[in-house]
């Protein structure tokens, strides 16, 4: 055996065939952009879950007939140095001519990691380089070709005749008839063909004339580029330009197909623009065959300070609407050092209708407010201040079913509003000071409304008192308020337009911890956490004031320890009231997993409450409702959540939901949950993700309303026109409900889900229908269904966290 090493340079045969493979499946994304601002083109991870049954099938090795044990996609090997001399042995060596040699028998050639195998190889030592005119393997760790012959030349210029290539790593294969790589750093690839199938199945396959990939430029050009499926092509193009690796490319994405019964079938081709490293748009024009043609522009932009986006959708002329419609919106956050953020985000639709009409189940269709508002902050350690202007379009247009929202009930606009607050902890005899302070001005464009300016000033002491599983902290502050009204835009009577309130707000809240461990090993703790928060705020006045932003807040736990039951400074609500709450929790005693938790609180009051918001009901209780929460995840796959919000006086529940989950991996959960508010809202809800076989999962969602009469009966706008203009719907019944279907191959995974729900708030339903098609290592073709399915179904995955 003959061994001898030479000081070649690196044979760029690695990166011809990683660029290769690379340049195939660039195809595929067209010009899908990869890096931020850029979308970036996602390619799908197979799934691995536990159990043969929920796990998407593996395909085999490339180029074996025998199925491999499923394992995780392993991330590419990083680039390695290479060492400048490359070894070769062989059987033996033989002078043919002057600086040749013959290397006979069997000869392998190493440079670091990367090897070539062959039998009978020419080496020429004048140029150092190899000939191999019978058949060559090339593997390096992430990469294997074979070839019928190679030339590989001292300065890293290889050609390979009639190879065929392995990705491991992506579990993908393919053929060229030839591979070229140059010195200069260009690739040539002949007659390209190239599939995530196993050796035998070729459910889909990517084809190319020829490919010419410029490795300086980062571009790479494509020649019949060609996607089948099953035989029916999905994609053609008789030239196609993409980046090689990360870099953006303008180009065409691709295209989606969607049926709605409100819009008819659509259908959408996205064009990608890389303006610039940190600027980039995406137009998709889009053909509804009820509404006519749609265009979406998305234009995206970093710079030095922020970022931000400008999305734009217009419809020159809805047949259906009879008008152009239109949606903009605008999100920036610009950060000009590290504590001052200026945040802006604004929206504008052009009838009350868009989000019914292209909004997406009910959580889409049933928006009624747009915000426009711009924050700028200011952040330190002990200074928060915030200068913020905010705006609402109200969206809610008139039925015969129903009436709009009252202009005269309309948000108000802040215009400005600034908003500090400080924090001094670890003063002096172990005292902390605080503050908050407000200045907002107030306009409405309701003729009558108080308008005008609202001062809210309330500094704080408080004394932390801590020990071991025991705290106590008395808290003392004083609220001050201040109106300068205007109505009908004049000034008021000088005795009437200035209004104040003002009051002390006195607490002292503490809580104990008790801890023990049980169990035969210890393994467990328990803890008993009870706290208490005593306040005092006295009655003052306050049925003179405008209320601007204020409203009652939901009782809850967190409500229940609040120092006012108003959310808004236009009231300060009196008290004289201790609040006790009980919170114990199992958790495991090495880990700290919680297994257990469950709370439950209450109020009671000493003195009536007498602070009201206009329309607001006095009542004269002793005591506020019950809240208790149940967090249980004790038995291994199964959750229970649960809330309750209980009324002893009337011996009856006001609010309440119930959640219950049995999750045994990631792709396979099945939910039922209850939620009640009375009067108001009472709906069953549940839903499945569930594989049926090793190829086949379903899923299915539905809420279903059990409360009828839901809607307010308010009063027509028109005081003129009979009381019954408005009539209450009947709302019991599915509200929103789908239906799906998924097939998965080991190299492919195609889902359907037919989707009905309510539409409008008049009850008119809609139909819809998502599709995708997901090709392995390449890319995806439809709606995103899994994005929906993952948003619908708590708990649901599509790939495993460890993936994600």
């Amino acid at each position: 055996m003959q061994r001898t090493a030479t000081p070649l340079t690196t044979l760029s045969l690695a990166i011809a065939a990683v660029l290769a493979a690379a340049s195939l499946s660039g195809t595929a994304y067209a010009a899908e952009p990869a890096a931020d601002p850029a979308k970036t083109a996602e390619s799908t991870a197979e799934a691995s879950p536990e159990q043969e049954v929920q796990q998407a099938p593996k395909c085999p090795a490339p180029n074996t007939e025998a199925a491999v044990a499923a394992s995780q996609r392993r991330p590419p090997k990083p680039v390695a140095e290479l060492p400048e001399d490359i070894e070769f042995e062989s059987d033996g060596v033989e002078g043919i001519r002057d600086g040749e040699l013959k290397l006979t028998g069997k000869v392998e050639i190493r440079q670091g990691e990367r090897r070539i195998e062959t039998r009978d190889a020419t080496y020429n030592q004048q140029d150092e380089s190899f000939s191999v005119d019978q058949g060559v393997e090339y593997s390096d760790g992430t990469v294997k070709v074979r070839g019928e012959g190679a030339q590989i030349d001292r300065k890293g210029g290889a050609v390979f005749e009639h190879a065929e290539f392995e990705l491991p790593d992506r579990n993908a294969r393919g053929s060229a008839d030839r591979i070229r790589a140059s010195t200069e750093g260009t690739l040539s690839l002949d007659k390209v063909r190239y599939t995530t199938c196993p050796l035998g199945n070729e459910d889909w396959m990517l084809t190319a004339s020829d490919i010419d990939i410029s490795q300086a430029i980062g571009l790479g050009i494509g020649r019949g580029v060609r996607l089948d499926f099953k035989g029916i092509p999905l994609l053609y193009t008789p030239f196609i330009s993409f980046p090689v690796g990360n870099q953006r490319k303008s180009g065409f994405l691709f295209p989606t197909i969607g049926t709605s019964s409100r819009s008819g079938y659509s259908l959408s081709v996205p064009w990608y623009w890389n303006i610039a490293p940190n600027y980039d748009a995406t137009f998709t024009p889009t053909y509804f065959s009820k509404r006519g043609p749609k265009l979406d522009t998305e234009f995206r932009y970093l710079n030095p300070v922020g970022k931000g986006q400008l999305e734009v959708q217009y419809l020159p002329d809805d047949r259906e609407f009879g008008a152009e419609r239109s949606l903009v919106r605008f999100v920036d956050q610009s950060d000009f050092t590290r504590r001052l953020r200026l945040n802006i985000d604004a929206s504008n639709a052009s009838d009350d209708e868009w989000f019914e009409d292209f909004g997406l189940g009910p959580e889409g269709t049933s928006i009624t407010y747009l915000n426009r508002s711009a924050s700028l902050t200011y952040l330190d350690d002990r200074w928060l201040a915030i200068l913020h202007a905010q705006n609402f379009q109200t969206i809610d247009f008139a039925t015969e079913n129903r009436l709009p929202i009252a202009p005269a009930d309309r948000p108000y606009t802040m215009l400005p509003q600034l908003a500090v607050r400080a924090n001094f902890p670890d003063q002096p005899f172990g005292l902390s000071y605080g503050m908050d302070m407000e200045l907002a001005n107030f306009q409405h464009n309701v003729d009558g409304l108080s308008t005008g300016w609202r001062s809210d000033f309330s500094p704080e002491i408080r004394m932390p008192l801590r020990g071991a599983g025991v705290y106590i902290e008395p808290a003392a502050s004083w609220r001050y308020t201040r109106y300068k009204l205007h109505q009908d835009g004049s000034d008021l009577d000088d005795r009437d337009d200035t209004f104040s309130r003002s009051a002390p707000v006195l607490s002292v809240d503490g809580g104990m911890v008790f801890e023990r461990l049980f169990g035969s090993r210890k393994q467990r703790l328990s803890t008993i956490e009870p706290r208490f928060m005593y306040l005092y705020v006295p009655y003052r006045n306050q049925d003179d004031l405008p209320v601007f932003d204020t409203e009652r807040a939901d009782l809850n736990l967190v409500q229940l320890f609040r120092t006012n039951r108003y959310v808004g400074a236009d009231r300060l609500g009196d008290a004289n009231q201790l609040a006790i709450g009980f919170t114990s929790r199992w958790l495991d005693a090495h880990t700290g997993e919680q297994y257990i938790a469950a709370t439950v609180g209450q109020a009671y009051y000493f003195d009536r409450p007498r602070v009201t918001l206009p329309g607001e009901d006095v009542e004269d209780p002793e005591s506020s409702d019950i809240i208790a929460e149940l967090d249980l995840r004790a038995y291994g796959n199964w959750n229970i959540r649960g809330g309750i919000q209980w009324d002893p006086g009337e011996t009856r529940s006001e609010r309440g939901q119930i959640q219950l989950q049995y999750r045994p991996n990631f792709d396979r959960v099945m939910n039922l949950g209850y939620r009640f508010r009375r009067d108001r809202l009472e709906q069953v809800d549940g839903s499945v993700a569930w594989p049926v076989s090793r190829d086949w999962s379903l899923y299915a969602r539905m809420v279903y309303s059990l409360e009828g009469d839901a809607i307010d009966n308010s009063a027509p706008l028109d005081p003129t026109l009979p009381s019954d203009t408005v009539t209450r719907r009947d709302e019991k019944g599915v509200i929103d409900q789908f239906a799906g279907l998924e097939y998965r191959s080991c190299c492919w995974r195609f889902r359907v889900v037919a989707r009905r729900y309510v539409s409008d708030r008049t009850g008119d339903l809609d139909t819809s229908v998502l599709f995708q098609l997901e090709l392995n290592g390449l890319s995806n073709v439809g709606v995103g269904a899994n994005t929906f399915l993952e948003r619908s179904i708590r708990g649901y995955s599509v790939e495993p966290p460890e993936d994600k």
